[in-house]
């Protein structure tokens, strides 16, 4: 029988943490409906009241149309230090009738999304470019010391 070294314990450990920091780290946001809950909600028989009841509240409303809610939630996994990875997305998209019922539900994945590009440019302004030093000191003897305009308290201008 071989019998543990302090060795063999360390080792043991330091691969059960090295295992530990590799696994994913799972985070959800925003609303994930389930589909248990999603089959709850009967376009034409369901109100406003049932869906808030049934899914929570909306993620946003629509701007120009607020008979459309929108629950948009995601699911990624981040891996030490790589970036997180979106797993799953969904955006569920409840559509309302004048008479507050369910008109239309629609479910969106990851791959109905669109992949936007930010633009980094900046636009420039008219004027002079100015340097630290003077931003700093560009008031300095701007202003006089003499009459500023402002009265003084107690001074004219009271009412009896």
């Amino acid at each position: 029988m071989v019998r543990p070294t302090f060795r063999h314990a360390a080792a043991v450990c330091l691969l059960g943490l090295t295992v530990a920091a590799c696994s994913p780290t799972i985070d959800t946001r925003g609303n994930l409906a389930e589909k248990a809950r999603l089959d709850q909600i009967q376009p034409g028989v369901s109100t406003r009241d049932d869906v808030a009841v049934t899914l929570g509240t909306p993620s946003t409303v629509g701007t120009f149309d607020p008979n459309t809610w929108y629950y948009i939630g995601s699911r990624t996994e981040k891996t030490a230090f790589f970036r997180p990875e979106v797993v799953e997305r969904k955006i569920v998209v409840v559509k309302f009738n004048e008479d507050g019922t369910v008109a239309t539900l629609n479910e969106m994945d990851h791959n109905a999304g669109q992949q936007v590009e930010l633009v980094e440019r900046t636009t420039p302004t008219a004027g002079r470019d100015m340097n630290f030093i003077e931003q700093m000191l560009g008031n300095v003897g701007r202003f006089s010391g003499g009459n500023t305009g402002l009265r003084q308290p107690g001074v004219g201008g009271q009412r009896r």
